[in-house]
């Protein structure tokens, strides 16, 4: 086993940390005040489409896109991918600057793996080159949507079009001005086998009967410029060809969507930590508690190491699990990524909250970014599977492996 990256990710993160240094980091407090105004609430700001030109020309664009879905991406291993995806996560909104950010990434994955030459034509293009975004709506209000197999959304079949009726909400980037498309998942037969029962459909934005509620808070945030939104579908008609792979698929799509989408967050998750580390040994050094540098006490200390060793535990689980896909595919690697779902948000929060603590009052201000960061760690404790259900799973492939060596 070897711990050291190999030449292309050296050469590609050290790229993109200067990209950071350089860009990124010195508009970092500025960006998070552009929204200010409710006109401008889910507008990209001009700066970040300038941002991407610049990532693109350095050939810094499409990262997270593997091998097999050339001339799309950059080619990367997941193996390879993750020390740059930790890279992003250290600033919130930097991963759109690459075409890296979620929900974009898996929409892409899905249209790259299951769409038809045509969606692909329509809607992976434009989304590969950075010229629209796009959302993803599966959650539901009125029931526990961590079991996707209880999503009541219906996806109707009426001659050569699909009506749609239902209710979604936080639908992650639907309330940006860009999103122009979302994949909607539903039920076209009820009757069917349980995971069988579901699809997938393509629905533009403008399409009618696409009702926008309200956006959604997350930790009373609400993600400017991207948000989450609660939308109603209406009797919203699309044509039968904006179906994804065909009826009864939408729970294959969703599982092969959602593993990438999952580590994805870890990774990022981990560039979190570590910055917030970095900037809680920084703060313990300059600032003085009875007589002495915070540096100076045995707790802040000890505190200090725990973080340390919690995020290596973590980034070296991530980085094996990014390993195990590409050896062996995602659904063989699935007991791991559920592994490393569990562990990597829950250390996140706890070494962003102890930097919290050491920071004071200042750190659950806007003057640093550690509180939106642990926004984001407990939040994604319930995106794409709550602890729980990873938790359940994962137990039950260990039985049931146990059960199958005797």
């Amino acid at each position: 086993m070897h711990f050291e990256y190999n030449e292309k990710t050296t050469r590609l993160a050290e790229q993109l940390t200067a990209f950071m240094d350089q860009h990124v980091y010195p508009i970092e407090q500025e960006y998070s005040t552009l929204f200010s105004e409710p006109h401008h609430q889910w507008r990209t700001p001009e700066v970040m489409d300038e941002l991407k030109q610049k990532a693109r020309a350095e050939g810094l664009w499409n990262l997270f896109l593997p091998e097999e879905y050339q001339p799309y991406g950059a080619g990367l291993t997941n193996l390879e991918y993750a020390p740059l995806c930790e890279i992003m996560g250290r600033v919130l909104f930097s991963s759109e600057i690459f075409n890296c950010s979620a929900p974009d990434t898996g929409n892409m994955e899905v249209l790259a793996k299951y769409g038809s030459s045509a969606q692909q034509q329509a809607w992976l293009t434009p989304l590969l080159e950075g010229q629209i975004r796009s959302a993803f709506a599966m959650t539901e209000p009125d029931v526990a949507s961590c079991d996707a197999t209880n999503i009541e959304t219906s996806i109707r079949r009426d001659g050569d079009n699909y009506v749609i009726n239902g209710r979604k909400w936080y639908t992650s980037g639907a309330m940006n001005d860009n999103c122009k498309i979302l994949i909607v998942m539903g039920k076209t037969d009820p009757n069917a086998p349980r995971h069988q029962q579901q699809s997938q459909i393509l629905v533009p934005m403008d399409t009618p009967g696409v009702n926008i509620v309200r956006p959604m808070s997350a930790m009373n945030m609400l993600d400017e410029p991207i948000g989450h939104a609660e939308i109603v579908f209406d009797n919203v008609r699309v044509p039968a060809q904006n179906i994804i792979l065909g009826e009864g698929r939408g729970f294959e799509i969703a599982q092969g969507r959602l593993g990438p989408g999952r580590i994805h967050h870890c990774m990022r998750l981990i560039g979190c930590a570590q910055r917030a580390l970095e900037m809680a040994c920084e703060r313990v050094n300059q600032r003085v508690a009875f007589g002495k540098p915070l540096a100076k006490q045995q707790s802040v200390r000890e505190s200090i190491a725990q973080m340390h060793c919690d995020i290596e535990q973590a980034r070296l689980l991530t980085m094996k699990a990014a390993d195990q896909m590409d050896r062996h595919g995602n659904k063989v690697a699935k007991d791991i990524i559920a592994a490393i779902k569990i562990v990597a948000p829950k250390m996140a929060c706890r070494v962003i909250d102890e930097a919290i603590q050491m920071f004071g009052g200042m750190g659950t201000s806007q003057d640093t970014p550690l509180a939106a960061m642990y926004a984001y760690a407990r939040t994604i404790r319930l995106a794409d599977g709550p602890d729980q259900v990873h938790m359940m799973q994962l137990g039950k492939s260990l039985i049931e492996k146990r059960q199958g060596d005797k």
